[in-house]
């Protein structure tokens, strides 16, 4: 639903821009989600999900979409949930 349009030709770029992103940060949300999904769903020990997991949160926080914390303590979620049980 569109409520305002741009007017000027830097609102246009900036509407044309913000689009972009919030494409991407979709993208790369749902990319922490899904990895997140399988590292809960894979065995214990399991080192490609940890991987995939580590990779997708990585890149959420390189791209600002997640704060320096809110990264760390997804991964140390994570690495605890699929350490090898003894």
């Amino acid at each position: 639903m569109l409520l305002h349009m741009a007017i000027t030709k830097g609102a246009k770029k900036a509407h044309r821009q913000s689009l972009r992103k919030n494409a991407m940060n979709n993208k790369r949300k749902d990319a922490i989600r899904g990895a997140l999904k399988g590292a809960r769903l894979a065995p214990k020990g399991d080192k490609a999900a940890l991987a995939a997991a580590y990779k997708a949160i990585d890149k959420a926080l390189k791209s600002k979409l997640l704060k320096k914390n809110t990264a760390a303590r997804r991964k140390a979620k994570v690495a605890k949930l699929l350490k090898p049980a003894k």
